[in-house]
């Protein structure tokens, strides 16, 4: 069955991705055709509540980058103008997928600049949360923050990380350890991505603000996450974040702060020095769970090279 531009655009309900799916396709074009009017009102309705906590609650670099990416608050974004904006900027572009991208694969397009970016939008009846990404979480979150040069560099040195873990495993003879290596590899750079790229907090002058996507695309855990008491905010530890379990389906009761994007660098760095000395082969059990997708997008890697 084709897709026709009433089917629309709706999260677990594209036809268009459920095709692109069986046919094994990660990354596709955006059918912008097919977004429906809901669509866009879900997108309207979104952008304009948040708009107001982005004013008091994200980091200044995310509010400029709102502004120089042009963002439509009305209609969903094409991606080839956000990409017409961006790619000057950082050299980076948003790129469509299907849906889950095994973590190594997503990594990787973050060395290389590119951010896999969902092309759906969650129902208009359940705006505050869905366990899934949207385009409203990727462009509207995360993307932004893709303008600024420095945090745009720590993406690709993350990058760069996940494939010298890659390299990693391909020296261990053992398979048993080499699978549990890497997967206690995987589990510590998913932690600390969470706790910086997604939930990340920004000291700003003398005040706290929000860096993460899983918080600038939050109506209600953006205002939470930074003035609610139950919530414990520390400096940035790499220890304890790698050493951090999370879960996905509540507000975060933990947050790490960085002093600036360069520290968040910095840390990049010291995430790979640990790695190269073995530190991040035992980190602590838990959350996140690291499926055999995620563990074997790491070996194909490692092996192909």
């Amino acid at each position: 069955m084709t897709p026709t531009a009433t089917a629309g655009l709706t999260t677990t309900k594209a036809s268009f991705i459920e095709l692109a799916q069986a046919d094994g396709q990660v990354f596709i074009r955006q059918p912008y055709e097919l977004y429906s009017e809901e669509n866009h009102e879900t997108w309207r309705q979104l952008y304009a509540r948040i708009r107001p906590r982005w004013e008091k609650y994200a980091n200044r670099r995310f509010l400029e980058g709102i502004e120089q990416l042009a963002m439509d608050p009305q209609n969903v974004p094409r991606l080839e103008d956000i990409n017409r904006f961006l790619a000057p900027l950082s050299g980076f572009t948003a790129q469509a997928v299907s849906g889950y991208v095994p973590a190594y694969v997503f990594f990787d397009c973050l060395r290389q600049r590119s951010f896999p970016t969902t092309i759906t939008i969650r129902d208009g009846g359940t705006l505050d949360y869905l366990p899934e990404p949207d385009i409203f979480h990727d462009v509207a979150g995360h993307v932004p923050m893709h303008t600024d040069r420095v945090f745009a560099d720590v993406l690709v040195r993350f990058g760069e990380v996940a494939r010298h873990a890659a390299e990693l495993a391909r020296e261990i003879p053992d398979e048993d350890e080499r699978l549990r290596r890497v997967e206690s590899n995987i589990k510590a750079l998913a932690r600390f991505f969470w706790f910086t790229v997604e939930f990340g907090l920004l000291r700003q002058g003398r005040e706290l603000k929000a860096y993460g996507s899983g918080l600038l695309s939050s109506f209600g855990e953006l205002a939470h996450c930074l003035e609610s008491p139950d919530v414990q905010r520390f400096p940035f530890r790499l220890e304890w974040v790698i050493n951090q379990y999370f879960e996905i389906d509540h507000y975060q009761p933990l947050l790490f702060i960085v002093d600036s994007f360069d520290h968040l660098f910095e840390q990049v760095d010291e995430l790979e020095r640990w790695m190269q000395a073995g530190r991040l082969n035992n980190v602590s059990p838990g959350e996140p769970k690291v499926d055999e997708a995620d563990l074997r997008s790491f070996l194909d890697a490692g092996s192909s090279r």
